[in-house]
């Protein structure tokens, strides 16, 4: 819903839905791995984890009420043999550890480096990943460690935003490093400038909008209302930093033929803080 309001169009389209795991899944699965990871919890719930990577145990499984599950259903994209998808590590992956940082968090230079390096010294590239990250702060995910392509159009293609399961979690704060390649690199799609200064303004006004949008699902109401605050919270910040940064760059106009604009950081940072 968000992404579709962005005018993104990245994301597989999505719908709530209401399953019966008894009916719809354990009872008509041919699969035996799955089949053997459904139990019955103590609370006499039916509960199953499935099989993957990570993850995947009785302690994070999914249990029905008694067998009734919300969840939501995604269109499924082709299948490997038909349409590969190749999958790229973000240049602003987490580090994921406690006592070690990133290298994007340690160089405030590091989006010349990234620059240097296929495919990102193609701008689009850049562009578009950094409309992902908008997307992620907005929703407040932290979590958008690889991103994925068709490969059949190589490198001049598309980004998929897929795996956006850590979205929408803490409604009251706001992660401002994942905003790192937008602050870092200096740069914005016009479009994306554009329809965000649209989403700021009270007919069109993003919690409004979303609000809107996500009546008409049939798990509705989806988020509560401090998370729909939250995103006309986080969308003030990032238009006030992009607009400070076009300050530093001269107040530099928008005209029809531009896909882009740079931006100039309008004063120093430290340790990855604005």
């Amino acid at each position: 819903f968000l992404e579709r309001i962005l005018d993104f169009r990245r994301i597989p389209p999505v719908s709530g839905r209401l399953v019966n795991i008894t009916k719809e899944i354990r009872d008509i699965t041919t699969d035996e791995k799955l089949l053997k990871t459904f139990f019955i919890s103590p609370a006499g719930n039916v509960c199953f984890f499935g099989v993957c990577s990570y993850y995947c145990s009785t302690e994070h499984a999914l249990c029905g009420k008694p067998d009734l599950l919300e969840g939501s259903m995604a269109a499924l994209l082709p299948e490997g043999k038909m349409a590969k998808r190749h999958s790229w590590r973000s240049p602003w992956r987490r580090s994921y550890s406690k006592t070690k940082k990133a290298e994007w968090e340690l160089n405030q230079n590091y989006c010349t480096q990234v620059r240097r390096t296929p495919p990102y010294d193609q701008t689009s590239r850049l562009l578009n990943l950094i409309d992902m990250t908008v997307l992620d702060f907005l929703m407040g995910n932290m979590d958008r460690h690889h991103y994925e392509t068709f490969e059949t159009f190589g490198n001049d293609t598309f980004l998929l935003h897929l795996d956006n399961g850590r979205g929408f979690g803490r409604h009251s704060h706001d992660e401002m490093s994942i905003l790192a390649p937008l602050w870092q690199c200096c740069i914005i799609k016009k479009s994306t400038f554009l329809r965000l200064q649209l989403l700021a303004t009270e007919p069109y006004r993003l919690s409004d909008v979303m609000r809107e949008s996500l009546a008409a699902d049939r798990l509705s109401p989806v988020l509560f209302e401090p998370h729909l605050k939250a995103l006309d919270r986080r969308l003030q910040k990032v238009l006030v930093m992009v607009k400070n940064y076009r300050r530093g760059a001269g107040g530099q106009k928008l005209d029809s033929k531009q896909a882009s604009f740079p931006l100039t950081p309008f004063r120093k940072r430290r340790s990855g803080a604005l």
